[in-house]
């Protein structure tokens, strides 16, 4: 079995800004160098909703990066996921896993 980890980066900050394209390639580096390769889906923005307690419902506009993995290392995808909200500058900064079975 394998695990195909998904990273949900946001295009914008709280502001409406775009992030600098640096910073993505930056995460395409990293990501390149510890796992051998990613795919990146950027074409068309995906987006997240969500609601917190009965205020008005919240959108960002994401593009996601997957790798896979044979081993899941939770203590070093926690580590970056807080270097990647401090990135990001985001409270909280999706990254999940589920596994895959290669045919």
């Amino acid at each position: 079995m394998a695990h195909l980890v998904q990273l949900l980066l946001p295009l914008y900050d709280n502001a409406g800004n775009a992030f600098p394209g640096a910073h993505y390639t930056k995460v395409r580096d990293e990501l390149t160098e510890r796992f051998g390769g990613l795919t990146t889906y950027s074409r068309a923005p995906a987006q997240g909703l969500w609601q917190e307690a009965g205020g008005p419902p919240k959108r960002d506009d994401i593009i996601v990066y997957e790798v896979m993995t044979h081993a899941l290392d939770r203590g070093w995808w926690a580590g970056y996921r807080v270097t990647l909200e401090q990135r990001f500058a985001q409270d909280e900064l999706v990254i999940r896993s589920q596994e895959v079975e290669r045919l």
